[in-house]
């Protein structure tokens, strides 16, 4: 079932370039710096943990290599994108194009099957004629081991079961770039490890960047690369 993952589309599985990024936030008196001249680069197929205490600025990170907010200063480059130069039509077609979440918290639509939910990030754009989603969608599921529940709401499913539609909704577009925020922490131990298997395992055959943000030290050390964010400064080992 590995051609369901599928390497990255669109060219952009080049690497991910981090330069200088910095990040505050306005108080009444002087500005809060949140991340401060992060850089880094990873490339394809390779995988970095993020650790660091509560409050941190590990979300924050991680929503802005996403797109999902606007640093303060500083770039980020994906392949030949840099996201923070596109317009917004640009910036969102970007985001479902190139870039996969998989959140704490699953984020399923409550109404909808779990193959619906997989085939939501294809409905955009009008990406939902894409020859054969359904059928990449139904694959996923599978390959997530999901091939019973595929007609199941998310109250009907486990919490591991939802946290596996939540990562094959966000291989559904083949994405350079995967992002992980916490994504075992509401899990039991084995769950967590179950999938922190199926992350791993995906990401080694899509060739993807991926970047996970965790409290976890057993999950960071499965990952080759790890760095601590203090006092908004990443340290990568």
């Amino acid at each position: 079932m590995g051609s369901d993952v599928g390497p990255p589309m669109n060219g952009s599985g080049e690497g991910l370039t981090v330069d200088r990024l910095c990040k505050e936030y306005p108080t009444p008196t002087v500005p809060l710096p949140i991340l401060q001249n992060i850089t880094f680069s990873l490339q394809r197929g390779e995988s970095m943990a993020v650790m660091g205490p509560s409050g941190s600025g590990k979300s924050t990170l991680l929503y802005i290599l996403g797109a999902l907010e606007q640093p303060t200063s500083g770039s980020v480059r994906l392949g030949a994108d840099e996201p923070f130069t596109l317009n917004p039509k640009q910036l969102a077609a970007f985001r479902n194009h190139k870039i996969g979440f998989v959140f704490q918290d699953h984020h399923l639509l409550p109404q909808c099957t779990a193959l619906e939910n997989v085939l939501i990030p294809t409905l955009a754009e009008g990406a939902g004629a894409e020859a054969g989603v359904e059928e990449r969608a139904r694959g996923l599921l599978e390959r997530v081991g999901l091939s019973g529940r595929m007609d199941h709401r998310p109250a009907e499913l486990s919490g591991g079961e939802r946290q596996r539609v939540a990562i094959a909704r966000a291989l559904i577009r083949r994405p350079a770039l995967l992002l992980g925020d916490e994504p075992t922490g509401n899990l039991d131990r084995k769950t967590a490890d179950s999938i922190a298997d199926l992350l791993l395992e995906l990401h080694s055959e899509a060739q993807s960047i991926l970047i996970l943000v965790t409290h976890s030290a057993e999950l960071a050390a499965r990952l080759p690369r790890r760095a601590e964010l203090l006092d908004g400064r990443l340290e990568v080992a």
